[in-house]
């Protein structure tokens, strides 16, 4: 297919693409153009939060092509690989409605063929945080994005602020290969009790819903006490913890509080600081964060 055959405004319908080699055949095409191509990574499950991804690629990009891809590499052994879901047919309308040009679905065995054993791991900062606890997780992240921008060759990939250590690690990555592609962060969108949009809120039971409004509602004590002017770091994380572990169904994985840079910790806020939280709800491990400073 020629990229021209497009035209000049996206389809009705997305083009489907579910071959690794016709997505690369694609990806030549566009570099030999002059269109901005924007791809929106996820796997699947799409929500209001991956349509605002979308609608701003169409905002900021000449083509955009969306991934749906359930990635069993950045999964660890114990976690939700088989349940995550998988929505396709209503994951197209959704790209449909939102002006995507082109859906990439492919197949677990095309994309990590027999014999695969190359992975892009980026260091220290996939340590912190959600690495804590999820080691092989941004391992998994980094090797699947990377082969999707060599696939596709946008020139822009846009990222949820919720996932904002994916964000962080997957722009290290870029710098340090020399990837030619930006990487753009897009806000958060929550509901109207503020619970930050995630496939996995399905997972929640009604009781277990109610209570996940304990991280946006620590994150909102964690701006509070910073507009009142505490700069102390530890006492923001506490408050924040504290949040979390008075409702009876939490566990707390961690509150941080760390240079959005580097993901280390910091005990003064002076400058930008991202406070973050990872909370178990029953099974479902959600996360949340919010930056604070000037």
């Amino acid at each position: 297919m020629d990229v021209a055959d497009k035209g000049d405004s996206a389809l009705s319908e997305p083009l489907l693409i579910t071959s690794v080699d016709e997505m690369a055949r694609l990806g030549r095409e566009y570099t030999q153009s002059s269109d901005v191509v924007g791809l929106v990574p996820t796997m699947g499950g799409l929500h209001a939060g991956h349509i605002s991804l979308v609608e701003r690629a169409r905002a900021e990009c000449d083509r955009v092509v969306v991934s749906i891809f359930v990635n069993a590499i950045q999964f660890g052994d114990d976690e939700d690989l088989d349940a995550y879901p998988r929505t396709l047919d209503e994951d197209l309308a959704k790209c449909a409605d939102a002006g995507a040009d082109v859906v990439f679905a492919p197949a677990a065995n095309d994309m990590y063929p027999d014999g695969f054993t190359t992975f892009v791991e980026v260091g220290e900062l996939s340590q912190h945080l959600c690495g804590l606890d999820r080691p092989a997780h941004f391992r998994g992240v980094t090797t699947v994005v990377a082969k999707l921008l060599n696939l596709i060759r946008p020139d822009r990939a846009f990222f949820g602020q919720k996932d904002v250590q994916q964000f962080i690690v997957v722009r290290r990555m870029v710098r340090d290969l020399n990837i030619p592609v930006k990487i753009v962060a897009c806000p958060i969108v929550r509901e109207d009790d503020g619970l930050a949009l995630s496939s996995r809120n399905v997972y929640l039971s009604s009781g277990e819903r109610s209570d996940a409004t304990c991280l946006s509602e620590a994150l909102a004590q964690a701006r509070e006490l910073y507009d009142a002017g505490e700069r102390n770091a530890l006492k923001i994380i506490e408050e924040m913890a504290e949040t979390v572990i008075a409702v009876p169904s939490t566990e707390l994985l961690y509150a941080a509080a760390v240079d959005p840079e580097t993901l280390q910790d910091v005990t003064t806020i002076d400058g930008l600081v991202l406070v973050a939280l990872a909370v178990r709800i029953g099974q479902t491990r959600l996360i949340d964060n919010a930056i604070l400073g000037d």
